[in-house]
């Protein structure tokens, strides 16, 4: 199963209110409904553990994709989404997608 992390900065205007309304009413309910996503779930990053400063992202989400060529090869072409990524690039700055592997 793969792992895939998404880390971003709102844009200038975005409150997180406001992105977060938008995670529980449509993020949640169309990426959590695609049958090759097992689990997604979205953490505000709030404060270093150690060290000055604030995190280097507002926002870090986390998929379970147990089938990551069939993830990548039909659903993010597909209409759901397409119709989330394209709102979701309209709120945050510098996402970054990491694919990711356990180390067992």
């Amino acid at each position: 199963m793969a792992k895939l992390f998404l880390t971003y900065r709102l844009k200038p205007g975005v409150t997180a209110d406001a992105f977060e309304t938008w995670i529980r009413d449509r993020d949640y309910p169309a990426m959590r409904g695609l049958a090759r996503v097992a689990s997604y779930v979205n953490h505000r990053a709030e404060r270093l553990l150690m060290g000055e400063g604030r995190p280097s992202m507002d926002y870090v989400e986390v998929f379970d994709i147990p089938d990551l060529d069939g993830f990548v090869g039909q659903d993010m072409p597909g209409g759901v989404v397409q119709a989330i990524m394209g709102e979701f690039m309209g709120l945050v700055d510098d996402p970054q997608f990491v694919v990711a592997s356990e180390v067992v």
